[in-house]
This record gives structure tokens, C-alpha cells and sequence, in this order.
């Protein structure tokens, strides 16, 4: 009768470890981005995501509270950002955005982002004078 109620007690508390990952493949997932083009089209922004440590190159999508949010309607070539979002199919939705400082990427991302922001001044630079 022991071991029926023990038997019984693992199995309960193995499907709650079943249901608790299946609602996290849900929640946002932290990630880091770096415009890496000219935006024309602000509901898709291709960029220089990292994730977890691993760096693509993917489009950013924007969530309907977001493409109004006046952060991601100044958006630039060069701009550094924390999001948080879903992958998908097509890119990274993107539910949450702040920008950041370069600094503040993760060290797959800083190269990236330092270069482009030289390439960005020596394109501009000269226009100025």
C-alpha cells in the first residue's frame, strides 16, 4: 500500500514537470539585436539577434503594442537593443524593446555593433561639412 501511494506520488509530480516545460516553451525569451540595415519597412527590421550565446541574422517583428511604441519608430542602422519576444516561423516577434548601449550586448554582438557604428560615422562624416 506504501509503494502504491509513493508509485502514485511520483507519477503526479513528473507530469507537473511536463506541463511546467510545455508553458515556458511559451513565455518570452530574452535576446539581444543589432539593426543591421537601413529600416524601410518598421514592422520588419532585419538585424543581428543573439540568443542564448548563438548569433543569426533574422528579422525583428513587431507586435502591434510595439510598431506604436516610439522607441521602435526611430529605429536606425546600428541600434543596439534588449528584447524580449517568441521565435517564429518567420523571424522574432517582439514583445518588449529597450535600447541599449553597445556595451551592454553580449561580446557575440560588440564587434558587430562597433563596427557598424565606424562604418555608419565614416559614411556620414563627410555629408557633414
Amino acid at each position: 500500500m506504501k509503494y502504491g501511494v509513493l508509485i502514485a506520488g511520483i507519477a503526479l509530480v513528473g507530469s507537473g514537470w511536463v506541463c511546467t516545460a510545455s508553458v515556458r516553451a511559451d513565455e518570452d525569451q530574452l535576446a539581444y539585436a543589432v539593426v543591421s540595415e537601413v529600416p524601410k519597412d518598421k514592422t520588419r527590421i532585419s538585424a543581428k539577434i543573439a540568443i542564448d550565446g548563438t548569433v543569426t541574422d533574422t528579422k525583428l517583428l513587431a507586435s502591434e503594442a510595439i510598431a506604436n511604441n516610439l522607441i521602435w519608430r526611430k529605429l536606425e542602422i546600428c541600434h543596439a537593443m534588449r528584447l524580449e519576444g517568441q521565435r517564429s516561423g518567420d523571424g522574432f516577434r517582439v514583445t518588449s524593446v529597450r535600447v541599449v548601449d553597445g556595451s551592454m550586448l553580449p561580446m557575440a554582438l560588440q564587434g558587430f555593433a562597433g563596427d557598424c557604428l565606424l562604418k555608419k560615422a565614416l559614411e556620414i562624416a563627410p555629408l557633414v561639412d
